[in-house]
């Protein structure tokens, strides 16, 4: 089966770091599509600099999501509707935690439509324990000196703790 009959979703975010949210949505997500492209992104909105690179975000999600044989991860500075053309995608894969989320998530969704018709957007609401989840939520946690091994996955738990705890001295 080439890329051209098989159904791509791209699920993108900036993942910094990726936690159990993510993951849960990834996965769930793979068993809905052939092949899922995590695609780790910069959005300009997002207030502050990120924890980790580009190329570490890449790292860890690779990490995490290995047992996942139609799972790649891969990244982006434009447009999500010129990748996904790139690509031939027909579906954006976004997690929704609360309410709040669905707003932005809608307008993006619109926006995304008109850019690239042919891709819809597909909407995973997160499951119940991870409601409160984000990557914010993680550093602030981390970077207290608190224990995240209940938000990330435990593959990647080191690697994040070190990087928020040096943050934080």
């Amino acid at each position: 089966m080439t890329d051209k009959t098989r159904r791509i979703a791209v699920c993108p975010g900036s993942f910094d770091p990726v936690t159990k949210g993510h993951l849960d949505i990834i996965e769930r997500a793979s068993k809905l599509f052939d092949k899922v492209i995590v695609l780790v992104s910069f959005n300009p909105n997002k207030s502050g600099s990120t924890s980790f690179s580009i190329e570490e975000r890449m790292k860890l999600i690779l990490k995490v999501t290995g047992h996942l044989d139609n799972v790649i991860v891969d990244c982006h500075p434009g447009l999500l509707a010129e990748y996904l053309k790139r690509t031939g995608a027909c579906a954006i894969v976004k997690g929704l935690r609360a309410v709040s989320d669905f707003e932005y998530e809608f307008q993006m969704a619109l926006a995304n439509k008109v850019l690239y018709p042919e891709a819809e957007t597909v909407f995973l609401t997160t499951s119940s324990e991870n409601m409160y989840l984000s990557s914010s939520v993680v550093k602030q946690i981390a970077g207290l000196g608190g224990d995240i091994s209940s938000f990330v996955p435990s593959a990647i738990l080191d690697d994040i703790n070190a990087r928020l705890f040096k943050e934080s001295e």
